[in-house]
């Protein structure tokens, strides 16, 4: 028997740019306890989707979460690329996936002279899609994969912040 209503109500808001409430690890752990084993794996699977359909399984919002990645990473690849006056045909992933938002964000981003802000301005463009993907689960197994995508980006600011940054810039420059 799984509990995903339970689950879904206790679960504390999450706001791009806060602090995680826990770490994506300890919210796989709670919902392994109350969800079905393959939801269990699927939702621990997806910890490592990135760009990779492989790990979507079944669930239209991680396929629909991939496409998204590939199409934002695609576009900023030919960017650079074309900075650099490179091929970026060897660069670029196969997806089938366009949008006009996609090309926008990226080069919105693109151009913001700060590395640190574009990268920001991406992960705010990822948390606006990751919110247009929720829209009309409520109590389900997507809902949990939208939150726990959620968590990982807050995660990785959660890093980044923590990190120092003097030393990352002089490792990057170097």
């Amino acid at each position: 028997m799984s509990f995903y209503v339970y689950i879904v109500s206790s679960l504390p808001a999450l706001h791009f740019g806060a602090a995680p409430p826990f770490l994506a690890e300890k919210f796989i752990r709670m919902c392994g306890e109350l969800i079905d084993e393959k939801d269990a794996i699927i939702l621990r699977q997806s910890v490592a989707i990135g760009s990779d359909f492989s790990y979507a399984g079944s669930s239209q919002a991680l396929k629909k979460w991939c496409a998204f990645n590939i199409a934002l990473n695609n576009e900023i690849a030919k960017i650079r690329a074309g900075r650099k006056h490179l091929d970026p045909a060897k660069f670029l992933r196969p997806d089938g996936y366009f949008s006009a938002d996609v090309l926008h964000i990226a080069g919105t981003a693109c151009r913001n002279p700060s590395l640190l802000e574009a990268e920001l301005a991406l992960d705010e463009a990822r948390w606006h899609y990751l919110d247009e993907l929720a829209a009309g689960h409520y109590f389900d197994l997507e809902l949990l994969l939208i939150y726990l995508q959620k968590l990982l980006i807050l995660e990785r600011w959660q890093r980044i912040n923590a990190a120092d940054r003097q030393e990352l810039l002089q490792t990057v420059l170097v």
